[in-house]
């Protein structure tokens, strides 16, 4: 009775069963004993058809927990004869993708893994971090292998830092899906290159990418114009206006250093005006009425004008206005500003393709804060194949259903 109520816990059925079970109360351990039954031929993968039992070994595998005791499955397993004259171990259907545990026990590090660090997960779990990583690592590798891209048609591609200094990384995501699909080292036209290549690896020729953004690095623009060559570049309206913030800022710090006033307004002068306080909305009307005379006060109102002018959707007009805007800003003396209207002017078709497309790397950016968020808690990633791991688990969206079918399905 009790070995039958335990097949059902364990998920344990025919030709195998459960044949004694054995507490160890000092060390918390349940130790569950399975056996298959006589007579029994078995399946192997690569050979058709199922063979007869050649000998035994006993394979000992990490299960979920009994309530808070450790549970281990010791199995009596099989090898089996295959008609060439060669012996095979055979796999019971309840062994996990890495040696030593069972696919229910690596379900739940799955289901851990992308809400904290492998060393909390380690702790919940009861192995060592090295044991949960190896296992996310092994998920990843067999998902990303199986991972069918024909339907991707847009990409979103970013950089973010790997380490201290100037160590990077290229991600590249599905813009449509939001899922990330390649993380690659670098940020030159190489990673560009790379990306190209694991995507038509599974499925997606490049000639297939109708559409990319990124941000306005000569790198990324040679690697896109190579790599794919079909794909309308976008720059986003918020990369834009970062830079034209950005010139905001430096008028402010110039003219500051005469015009005391303006000291204190940073922020009143980066933010959306619908989200300043009462106070400061006041402050800045005060500043926006001295337009005539003060620099900052003008170039807060080339920001605000190139803004309104990304929120429209005919790209005509849009390109129109852009050249009318250049020209005025050009004319004018707001020096850092300047600079902004000349990158506008480089890059005008790619700016001008928002209009239409409205892609943008927004995600792409949250994703990066997640990524750095998590390095933090973990003390730092340093080898490539765990900072391809974590982000995959936390962004890739893996049908890990796949590959183990307790693990939960991506949403």
């Amino acid at each position: 009775m009790h070995d039958r109520l335990f097949e059902a816990a364990l998920g344990i059925t025919t030709p195998w069963s459960v044949t004694g079970v054995q507490f160890d109360e000092a060390a918390k351990v349940l130790t569950v004993a399975i056996d298959f039954a006589v007579g029994s031929r078995f399946a192997v993968e690569g050979a058709p058809g199922e063979h007869p039992v050649h000998d035994t070994v006993t394979k000992t595998y990490r299960h979920l927990n009994f309530f808070q005791h450790e549970c281990l499955l010791q199995v009596r397993t099989p090898r089996v004869k295959l008609p060439d004259g060669s012996v095979q171990l055979v796999k019971p259907s309840f062994a996990g993708r890495l040696s030593g545990f069972t696919l229910l026990f690596e379900a739940l590090v799955l289901m851990l893994a992308p809400e904290m660090p492998f060393a909390a997960v380690a702790r919940i779990v009861g192995i060592s971090p090295h044991r949960v990583m190896a296992i996310c690592r092994r998920y990843v590798a067999l998902a990303l292998a199986e991972a069918d891209l024909s339907d991707v048609t847009a990409l979103a591609i970013d950089e973010t830092s790997r380490a201290r200094g100037h160590d990077y990384i290229t991600l590249a995501a599905d813009a449509i899906k939001r899922r990330v699909l390649s993380v690659t080292a670098g940020r030159d036209a190489k990673a560009i290159a790379t990306i190209a290549a694991e995507l038509a690896e599974h499925g997606c020729p490049p000639e297939q990418i109708e559409s990319v953004s990124i941000d306005m690095s000569p790198a990324f623009i040679k690697g896109v114009g190579e790599q794919l060559p079909n794909a309308r570049i976008t720059f986003d309206k918020f990369h834009v206006v970062w830079h034209a913030n950005a010139a905001v800022d430096k008028m402010r710090r110039i003219e500051q250093r005469s015009d005391k006033s303006l000291k204190g307004m940073r922020w009143s002068l980066l933010k959306d005006r619908d989200h300043l306080k009462p106070e400061a909305v006041v402050e800045l009307d005060a500043l926006i009425a001295r337009m005539a005379s003060v620099r900052t006060a003008r170039a807060w109102v080339y920001k605000e004008q190139l803004r309104e002018i990304l929120e429209r959707k005919q790209i005509n007009v849009v390109r129109a206005m852009l050249l009318h805007w250049c020209r005025c800003v050009m004319r004018s003396k707001v020096e850092p500003m300047k600079d902004v209207a000349a990158m506008v002017r480089r890059h005008l078709e790619g700016i001008v393709a928002w209009a239409q497309t409205r892609q943008t790397n927004g995600f792409l950016e949250a994703l990066n804060g997640l990524f750095q968020a998590a390095k933090r808690r973990a003390r730092g990633f340093t080898r490539m194949a765990t900072i391809k791991t974590v982000i995959f688990l936390i962004a890739g969206k893996l049908d890990f259903s796949a590959v183990n079918p307790h693990a939960r399905q991506p949403t």
